[in-house]
C-alpha cells in the first residue's frame, strides 16, 4: 500500500517543478485533486493471521490494523467500541459470539467492516500432537499427526510462527492419517493446521516454547467449558520433584507437599478457569548426590475458556443410535470404536447394531465440519436365547460323552481286576520261615565269612540251612565250597581243596555226602606243567552226566580233553577225553556220546 501513497507525492512534485509551465489556478486545482487521493490510501484496514478460510470455535485469529502512520489505535466490534487499543487484537480462543463486523481506527479514520464468522462444530480432520507437549524447549520439535475419515488426498499443512504462514508438504504413506515432523520451534508461539483443496481444514495446534528448565502443561488446550482441564508441573531431564505448587492469579490451587503429586485435574471447566497459572518446582536431577536442589518457577500461561462445538448424543435401544439435536443443514453419521484410538467402523446411517463388545461413540458430518463426538457408551451385544440352549446342549453332549468313556473305562477295569491280579505280591516271612538273618563274622580271622542261617528251636539247624566257611588249617589264598550239614545228600558243596598243591590249582565244588547227582569234583592239578584244565565233576555214587577230567599228561602244545562225568560204574552221557599222541601231528576229532538231557 506504500506505493499508492508515494505516487500523489511524485505527481505533486512534477506539478511542483513545472510551475512555470503552469499558472497558479491550474496548480491549486491539481492539488486539491490529489490530497484527498493521498487520505483515502492513508486509510486502516483490517487483516486476519493466519488467514483462515474457515474459522471453527478455539482457533487462536490475530487481527491487525494495517496502516502507515498512526500510534494510536482504537477497535469497534459490531459499531461498539472495545477495550483494545494496540496495533493487533488477539482472540485467543474463537466462539460463535466472536461472530461479527470489526473495524480499527487510526489517525481519526476507520477501516471498512470485516467480517469473522466462527462455526460452531469442529474441523473435518483432527491433528494431534504424537510425540512432545504442548510446552516444548526453545529449539526443539514436536511430532504431529494429521487424520481424516475420508482421506488426504491433496492435503498439506500450513504453520504460523508470529511473522509469516510457511507450507509444510507431506509424504503420504497410507490414506486416512500422516505423522511428520516440522523444524525446529523458535518463535514463542507457533500454530499449525493443515487444509486441503476444497476448504476443508483440521483444527489448529498451537505450541509455546520456553527456554527455561521447567513447564506448566496443560492438556488439552483449549480449556472446553464442561471438560475436565490437567495442570503438570513439569521438569525436563528428571522426574525427582520434591515439591510443586501451582498458582493462579498469585493463589495456590496445588501444594504437592500435600498432595504427593505435581498433577492437579479440574474435573469441569467453567468461565471462572480463565486466568493466569504458572508452577513452583523444587526439584533435584538422579545424578546429584549432593548440593541444594534446585528451585525455579515456570512462565506464566493464560488459560482461555472455549466454548464446546455442537456436540453429538449416542442412545442405546436395540442397538446404538445417533443424533444431533443442535446441528442444521443436511447431514450424515458416522461410528467409532474406541482401540488405542478411536477408529472409524460405520458411516451414513444415524443406527448401527454392533457384533462385538466394545467402547463405542458417534459424530454427526456435515459438508466441511462435524460435530463434537459424542459421549461414549460400552455395548454388550443382547444373549441370543437359541444360541444359548445350543450351547449348552452342546455343552451337554461333551460332558454325557466324556462321562460314558469314564464308566466304559472303569467296568473295563473292573472286569479286569475280578479276573485276578498279572503279578502276586509277595509278603515277608515270619520269625519261623527259612528268613535270613544277620551276617555273623564273630571268632573268625582275616577275611572269614560266615552263612546265613536259620536256628530252629531247640538250638537245631534246620535243613538248607547254610554253614559257616571255614578255612582252618589253610595256607595262603584257599577257598572252601558251601556245603551242607548233616549226611549226604545232594545238593551239598564241598570246600574247595589246595592242600599239597602248588601254582595256580583250581577245585571244583562238591556236595559232601553219599554219592549224589550234581556233584563236582575237584580240579586236579597234581603232577602237571603249564596250562593244564580239569573237569568239573560230580562225586557220588555213579551217574548220568558226569564229566572226566580233561587229560593232558605225555601231551605237548596246546591239547585240549573232554569234560566228562566221573562216576561208579560208567553209564551214558559219558564223554572221552580227546587224544593227541606225540608222533600224531594231525588233529583229531573228538567223538563223544551225547548227554543226557536230565543233566
Amino acid at each position: 500500500m506504500e506505493w499508492l501513497l508515494i505516487i500523489p507525492q511524485l505527481l505533486y512534485r512534477s506539478l511542483y517543478n513545472s510551475g512555470k509551465m503552469m499558472s497558479g489556478g491550474k496548480h491549486l486545482l491539481l492539488l486539491a485533486v490529489f490530497l484527498p487521493l493521498a487520505r483515502c490510501q492513508d486509510k486502516p484496514q483490517v487483516s486476519i493471521s493466519p488467514k483462515l478460510k474457515q474459522i471453527f470455535s478455539g482457533d487462536i485469529l490475530y487481527l491487525t490494523c494495517d496502516v502507515t502512520r498512526g500510534s494510536k489505535f482504537k477497535w469497534y466490534f459490531n459499531n461498539m467500541e472495545q477495550e483494545p487499543r494496540n496495533k493487533t487484537w488477539k482472540i485467543a480462543a474463537a466462539a460463535p459470539i466472536h461472530s461479527g463486523s470489526y473495524q480499527c481506527e487510526s489517525n481519526k479514520q476507520k477501516s471498512k467492516n470485516f467480517e469473522v464468522r466462527v462455526q460452531e462444530y469442529n474441523p473435518s480432520a483432527s491433528l494431534t500432537i504424537k510425540t512432545g507437549q504442548t510446552v516444548m524447549r526453545f529449539g526443539t520439535s514436536v511430532v504431529l499427526q494429521l487424520t481424516n475419515d475420508d482421506g488426504l488426498q491433496g492435503w498439506k499443512c500450513r504453520v504460523y510462527n508470529g511473522n509469516k504462514e510457511k507450507t509444510i508438504k507431506l509424504k503420504l504413506e497410507k490414506k486416512y492419517t500422516v505423522i511428520f515432523q516440522p523444524k525446529a520451534l523458535t518463535a514463542h508461539e507457533t500454530i499449525f493446521w493443515c487444509t486441503d483443496e476444497k476448504n476443508h481444514r483440521s483444527n489448529q495446534q498451537v505450541i509455546l516454547t520456553t527456554r527455561n528448565d521447567v513447564a506448566l502443561q496443560m492438556y488439552p488446550l483449549p480449556a472446553v467449558f464442561g471438560e475436565s482441564l490437567t495442570l503438570t508441573c513439569h521438569v525436563w531431564g528428571t522426574d525427582q520433584i520434591s515439591r510443586a505448587v501451582i498458582y493462579k492469579d498469585d493463589t495456590t490451587i496445588l501444594d504437592s507437599s500435600t498432595t504427593k503429586s505435581p498433577t492437579f485435574t479440574i474435573p469441569t471447566v467453567t468461565n471462572s478457569t480463565q486466568g493466569r497459572y504458572k508452577c513452583d518446582i523444587t526439584y533435584t536431577h538422579v545424578a546429584r548426590t549432593a548440593g541444594p536442589s534446585y528451585h525455579k518457577v515456570s512462565d506464566l500461561q493464560e488459560v482461555f475458556v472455549q466454548v464446546s462445538p455442537i456436540k453429538a448424543v449416542l442412545s442405546v435401544t436395540d442397538g446404538l443410535s445417533c443424533s444431533c439435536p443442535m446441528c442444521t443443514g443436511n447431514m450424515s453419521f458416522r461410528f467409532y470404536k474406541y482401540g488405542q484410538e478411536w477408529e472409524q467402523i460405520e458411516s451414513g446411517k444415524n443406527f448401527m447394531k454392533p457384533e462385538t463388545s466394545g467402547t463405542y461413540a458417534c459424530r454427526a458430518v456435515l459438508k466441511n465440519m462435524r460435530s463434537l463426538l459424542s459421549n461414549a457408551y460400552v455395548y454388550q451385544p443382547e444373549i441370543n436365547l437359541l444360541s444359548v440352549i445350543v450351547g449348552m446342549a452342546a455343552v451337554a453332549a461333551i460332558i454325557g460323552g466324556a462321562i460314558l468313556v469314564a464308566v466304559r473305562f472303569l467296568k473295563r477295569r473292573k472286569n479286569r481286576d475280578d479276573a485276578g491280579p498279572i503279578y502276586e505280591d509277595m509278603p515277608l516271612r515270619l520269625q519261623t520261615d527259612d528268613q535270613y538273618e544277620r551276617l555273623n563274622r564273630g571268632g573268625g580271622k582275616g577275611g572269614e565269612y560266615d552263612t546265613l542261617h536259620a536256628e530252629a528251636q531247640g538250638g537245631m539247624k534246620k535243613e538248607d540251612a547254610y554253614e559257616e566257611l571255614k578255612k582252618e588249617g589253610m595256607k595262603g589264598d584257599v577257598y572252601h565250597t558251601l556245603g551242607m550239614e548233616g549226611g549226604a545228600g545232594e545238593g551239598g558243596y564241598e570246600a574247595l581243596k589246595k592242600e599239597g598243591m602248588k601254582g595256580e590249582v583250581y577245585h571244583t565244588l562238591g556236595v559232601q555226602g553219599g554219592a549224589g547227582e550234581g556233584g563236582y569234583e575237584a580240579l586236579k592239578k597234581e603232577g602237571m606243567k603249564g596250562e593244564v584244565y580239569h573237569t568239573l565233576g560230580m562225586q557220588g555214587g555213579a551217574g548220568e552226566g558226569g564229566y572226566e577230567a580233561l587229560k593232558k599228561e605225555g601231551m605237548k602244545g596246546e591239547v585240549y580233553q573232554t569234560l566228562g562225568i566221573i562216576h561208579a560204574t560208567g553209564g551214558e552221557g559219558e564223554s572221552e577225553a580227546t587224544g593227541k599222541k606225540d608222533t600224531d601231528k594231525d588233529d583229531e576229532i573228538v567223538q563223544g556220546k551225547e548227554m543226557m538231557a536230565g543233566n
